[in-house]
């Protein structure tokens, strides 16, 4: 990542990319990493007030004993949490508290683990707030979150059926039994957790509603901030802002730019053809979908997005590097952070087995997710 970095750094000091685009992409990209660092203060302070152990005792009681009934309810979590909070929340919040859910009431945790970083990539087509690549494209697709959404409510539906269906099936002696319903927990801090509540409820529908979101964002951050500082001031550390991930999506926003301006990579996007066929459509996003297990979903979209000339094929490409990177364990940044959490908490998952389950489950839901956007336009 440093190497990233200092490339970056000489590029934009060195004039290898022109003033007049870097100051261009520094306008459009400063409130994109505005967001991904107020919305990580956000999920981090929510996490330290309890908010999310809470919500998974709910659940296990919700459940009733009943896998399949918790199972749906995890689901729903991690496609919430996902959608307004965006994939990185998902992987690093939700994941950890659904794993040691699943381990308190004595059943394999490997579903839950899958279903998290599953819908962590999947579910991310939603909104422009649910994934870093909907930020870039929402501009171009229209004028707010309305306008992104009715291109993506479809593919998104899709997104989410296939992979939770085929976690299904093949976890179905998990998720057809039964388990024993743990006592309730109250949380340490009464104040913390109702006040993280009622800032989290409060900002889920601004980040849907308003295109923005970094200033909903930012607010509730503030908020979070200024009770922590009198709650739990310890809680306040440098830690809560993304500086590797903010760090690396600069850069590789550089980078790519540098090679755009210097016409690198021209050859290769004026190869392809996008047009409004469902060939077309479906041959974008399976280009996207490649890009990212190959080289991750951030520089596979930056590279592609000329090639994506209007609407509905900025959602295909969207639909391939979203959807698409449930295969190589560096195709999202979601990923990593997933498996950091779940080999923590002590759970193993071999590669060649995600990767063969990845690649069962990401083809069928691009070539869905496609066919439905595809449906839905037309």
């Amino acid at each position: 990542m440093l190497v990233l970095v200092a490339a970056a750094a000489v590029c934009v000091l060195a004039g290898v990319l022109p003033a007049p685009d870097a100051a261009a992409l520094g306008a459009r990209t400063a409130p994109v990493l505005g967001f991904v660092v107020a919305i990580t203060i956000v999920a981090e302070l929510t996490r330290d007030a309890a908010v999310f152990d809470v919500v998974s005792q709910r659940l296990a009681r919700w459940g009733r004993g009943r896998v399949v009934l918790l199972w749906l309810l995890v689901i729903a979590l991690a496609v919430v949490s996902t959608v307004f909070l965006s994939l990185d929340t998902t992987a690093v919040i939700v994941t950890p508290v659904v794993v040691v859910l699943a381990q308190s009431i004595g059943v394999p945790p490997i579903p839950f683990a899958l279903a998290t970083v599953w819908l962590a990539n999947t579910a991310s087509l939603a909104l422009p707030v649910s994934n870093l690549t909907n930020l870039l494209a929402a501009r171009q697709i229209g004028d707010g979150p309305g306008a992104f959404l009715a291109l993506s409510w479809a593919p998104t539906l899709v997104g989410v059926l296939v992979p939770v269906l085929i976690l299904t099936l093949r976890h179905r002696a998990t998720v057809f039994s039964t388990y024993a319903t743990p006592p309730p927990r109250r949380p340490a801090d009464p104040v913390l957790f109702w006040t993280a509540t009622g800032v989290l409820l409060a900002l889920m529908p601004a980040l849907a509603l308003l295109q923005e979101v970094w200033i909903p964002a930012a607010l509730a951050a503030v908020a979070l901030l200024a009770v922590f500082a009198v709650r739990r001031r310890r809680a306040l550390r440098w830690k809560l802002v993304p500086w590797q991930a903010v760090a690396l999506a600069a850069a590789l926003f550089v980078l790519v730019e540098t090679l755009h301006a210097r016409g690198a990579l021209d050859a290769l996007t004026d190869s392809v053809i996008a047009g409004g066929s469902f060939g077309d459509l479906l041959r974008l996003a399976a280009l996207g979908a490649v890009s990212s297990n190959a080289i991750n979903n951030l520089p596979a979209y930056l590279v592609l997005e000329p090639v994506a000339g209007d609407p509905t094929a900025l959602m295909a490409l969207l639909i391939g590097v979203n959807l698409g990177p449930l295969i190589t364990p560096w195709a999202s940044l979601a990923t990593l952070l997933w498996h950091h959490r779940i080999t923590a908490l002590g759970v193993e998952i071999r590669w060649s087995r995600f990767v063969l389950w990845g690649l069962v489950a990401a083809v069928p839901t691009v070539v869905l997710a496609v066919l439905a956007l595809a449906l839905a336009g037309g």
